[in-house]
């Protein structure tokens, strides 16, 4: 089957759901970069091994590119764009490993945004190419 006999079924609708996640995650990860670049520049916290710091503008930063690329690949996935597909299955990838390194801190939201990142995934492996066929 090449990308010219795709057809569009009801499953289109897991596209969809992939993309509109990825929007929502998105403007979330820009509210919290803003947050942390206009708050204060460092936040100091207590372990078990001590007092350690870090540098909140830095990781202010990384949230708000990467809710910028989240949103732009979102809506290339809403408009059909192939490479969004694979952009957005190594965004969430990445992000489903990172939250694997959370689970010890928090692990409630730790698995359910895994789970979530293993639909999404799923979605866009399985189903993202009618996609494209929904926009022709």
């Amino acid at each position: 089957m090449t990308d010219n006999d795709t057809t569009v079924t009801g499953w289109v609708g897991w596209g969809v759901f992939a993309a509109v996640v990825l929007l929502i995650a998105g403007v979330i990860d820009v509210f919290h970069g803003l947050q942390a670049l206009i708050g204060p520049d460092t936040a100091y916290f207590v372990g078990e091994s001590g007092l350690f710091s870090i540098d909140i503008q830095a990781w202010g930063w990384w949230h708000l590119i990467s809710g910028l690329l989240l949103i732009l690949v979102g809506l290339a996935l809403l408009g059909g764009a192939t490479w969004a597909r694979v952009v957005a299955i190594i965004l969430v990838a990445l992000n489903a490993i990172g939250q694997l390194t959370l689970i010890a801190a928090q692990p409630w939201l730790s698995i359910a945004v895994l789970a979530l990142d293993v639909l999404v995934i799923y979605a866009l492996t399985v189903h993202g190419r009618e996609l494209k066929a929904r926009r022709g």
